[in-house]
């Protein structure tokens, strides 16, 4: 495939992934205008954040990406880009509670759709060498996909209101859906397969059976947890201990420079990968402690304004580990495991990261610590934690690399 091409091909599928994020967290910009004006309790509108997309979305992720590794990737991006759009868009139109989570879980399961088939397309379209920069490129979405969310989001609905801004999140997706159809071009896959096998476990015990893939998983599950708790408690810090609640959307301008080092990290692991391609998992290292200084003196700042900054700063680093993390786990799996793996995951982190991370934090700030900082204290706790267990991990899974990884895809320039 030509460069250009090539290139403008991961341009599109970014964009889609950014758009994924947009309607995956409008519920969180608009939740209490949706709460208000359906009379819905706040208990409701975490379902309709958490569970009706997070549990639905994580649990489909392996079985949508063994489905993506027997069928055409092409078709299930398209296909869930078009679903979600539209159940955006009809979210817009909601009269009832019911209808409203009804749609939440078809984001949740057309998005599961998404990564799952692309990483399996990024990895056949491109060579192992420049891996980890394109998967960060792509991953940059995610930062990019939620600053737009609380940015435009939330400008429409104080313009208007929460109907026209789930509208407007969802109308780019219907209009980008036929466009991607008629420019992506489906790679060939070198090993064929006639029909479709639905027993996946064979692969997935297959896949789990290196060291190295289970450290990994280990290790970025740890890091998953760090980022889902500095989401889920960065207001308590901003309104509770400084009561300054304006920083909280404030805080959404640092997301686009997550995108920026999210590249950067993915970048830097593929050039150290040419020395050791096992080096690529010390950017997880530098994800898991190079932010802990910023956080230490962010999280216990006096000032309203340095709390802000250092943490701003914490967050460029702790989360620049996706799309490296994301490019690794193809390194150890086959062309007809791909898609599973990447589903593998996403599963596995989503769970770890909303399941210990942020219960946690909100466990030890009401029962274990006390005083004006007792949310800095648990979300520090939880992240030296995480911190210090994925260090671990990272080193245990570079120690096995060369057993685990396929031969062709080392990734190392010749």
């Amino acid at each position: 495939m030509n460069k250009k091409v090539a290139y403008g091909t991961i341009a599109l599928l970014t964009l889609i992934y950014i758009l994924s994020f947009v309607d995956r967290q409008i519920v969180a910009v608009l939740g209490t205008q949706i709460r208000d004006s359906l009379q819905l309790t706040n208990f409701q509108i975490g379902l309709l954040y958490g569970p009706a997309f997070s549990f639905i979305y994580a649990l489909a992720g392996i079985p949508m990406g063994h489905l993506a590794d027997q069928v055409s990737r092409k078709l299930m991006i398209c296909t869930g880009l078009f679903i979600w759009s539209l159940m955006t868009v009809l979210s817009g139109f909601a009269a009832s509670f019911t209808f409203l989570i009804t749609a939440r879980i078809f984001v949740g399961l057309s998005q599961a759709m998404l990564s799952p088939a692309v990483y399996s397309f990024m990895a056949d379209r491109f060579p192992a060498k420049q891996r980890a920069t394109i998967f960060s490129i792509y991953a940059s979405g995610i930062f990019i996909g939620i600053g737009l969310s609380f940015l435009v989001g939330g400008q429409i609905s104080m313009q208007y209101d929460w109907r026209m801004a789930m509208v407007a999140a969802g109308i780019p997706g219907l209009i980008l859906a036929p466009i991607a159809w008629l420019a992506i071009r489906e790679p060939k896959r070198k090993d064929g397969q006639s029909g479709i096998d639905l027993n996946m476990m064979p692969d997935l015990i297959k896949i789990l059976k290196k060291p190295s893939v289970r450290w990994h998983l280990v290790g970025f599950s740890f890091l998953a947890c760090t980022g889902y708790t500095i989401l889920a408690f960065v207001g308590n810090v901003f309104n509770d201990i400084h009561q300054r609640p304006d920083l909280i959307s404030s805080f959404g301008w640092f997301m686009f420079g997550v995108g920026g080092t999210v590249i950067l990290s993915g970048k830097i692991a593929d050039v150290l990968a040419r020395k050791n391609p096992a080096n690529r998992f010390r950017m997880g290292t530098v994800a898991a402690l190079m932010g802990i200084p910023f956080y230490m003196v962010g999280l216990f700042a006096e000032s309203a304004e340095l709390a802000f900054w250092m943490m701003g700063i914490g967050v460029l680093f702790s989360s620049s580990y996706n799309g490296v993390a994301a490019a690794l786990i193809q390194y150890f799996v086959g062309q007809r495991e791909r898609a599973l793996a990447g589903g593998l995951y996403l599963f596995v982190i989503s769970v770890a990261g909303f399941g210990f991370g942020p219960p946690v934090t909100g466990w030890l700030t009401d029962v274990v610590y006390s005083g004006d900082f007792a949310v800095s204290k648990a979300i520090l706790t939880v992240m030296l934690i995480c911190s210090t267990g994925a260090t671990i991990a990272f080193q245990m899974a570079m120690k096995n690399y060369h057993n685990d990884a396929l031969p062709a895809e080392q990734g190392v320039e010749n």
